[in-house]
């Protein structure tokens, strides 16, 4: 379901988990007029201030990270024949961005859980938009399987969105799972390890949840997780995707 805004149609859903994300039903700022926060602020005082100012800068920041990623993808997915503005510098900042973001939730949520649930419904948001802009770009075909999808996601998508290519390999025998590969990962370039605190984080779980959303949009269920992470001392980045169902326009020509 589509939602019409100002910059254009939203899914809806998307709508929502971004909101869930980037509101919180304690900041003053969100509720009522000009009176009912004067009025808030008399009963409780400094800290209440302190608090809205607080949650309003959090707020201010998860939109800004959101609004560049949205910036960095469309600028990474243009043709070969058009002028990529400063790809190398956006690429760095896209990255220190992302580590400004998880940074970020880390401070706000205690529990790795939530930190994970939070990038991947992120994740999930851009990749029910990222795969209209994909298709119109890469023009490929229509995927006739499992494996030929896996292998575009790899060889097109990371290509074009992260430049790089995991490999592809196939981890069951039904043919619905797969595991992308990947030497090197972008998004922890700058990234060392994970404090000893955070064994749980998913640091690059983002990427999870925008394949998921992508695969979505084209009637393809999945789940999308890591299952190798090299922050977390393995050999290499592993991320597993299992098939959940087939797509519509193949249930539908089975029908007939």
């Amino acid at each position: 379901m589509l939602h019409k805004t100002k910059q254009g149609l939203v899914h809806i859903e998307n709508r929502r988990s971004i909101s869930s994300i980037t509101e919180c039903s304690k900041c003053i700022s969100c509720k009522g007029g000009r009176e009912e926060r004067r009025e808030l602020w008399r009963r409780e005082g400094e800290n209440t201030v302190t608090e809205r100012r607080i949650c309003c800068s959090r707020k201010k920041r998860y939109k800004q990270a959101i609004k560049y990623f949205k910036r960095y993808t469309s600028n990474m997915s243009r043709p070969p024949g058009r002028k990529q503005d400063n790809h190398k510098i956006s690429r760095e900042l896209f990255v220190l961005t992302y580590g400004a973001l998880v940074a970020q939730l880390c401070k706000d949520y205690e529990k790795d859980e939530d930190v994970n649930t939070c990038l991947d419904r992120m994740g999930y948001g851009i990749g029910v938009r990222l795969i209209e802009d994909f298709l119109a770009r890469s023009a490929v075909k229509k995927c006739r399987s499992y494996s030929e999808t896996a292998e575009m996601i790899a060889q097109v998508a990371f290509k074009m969105y992260l430049g790089v290519t995991p490999s592809v390999s196939c981890t069951s025998a039904t043919g619905d799972e797969f595991s992308l590969i990947l030497d090197k990962n972008p998004l922890v370039d700058f990234v060392e390890e994970l404090p000893a605190e955070r064994a749980s984080l998913c640091y690059c779980n983002l990427l999870c949840g925008v394949i998921r959303g992508a695969l979505e949009m084209v009637h393809l269920a999945a789940e999308v997780t890591f299952l190798q992470d090299k922050l977390k001392g393995d050999a290499v980045t592993e991320i597993g995707i299992i098939f959940l169902r087939k797509t519509e326009d193949k249930k539908h020509k089975r029908n007939k």
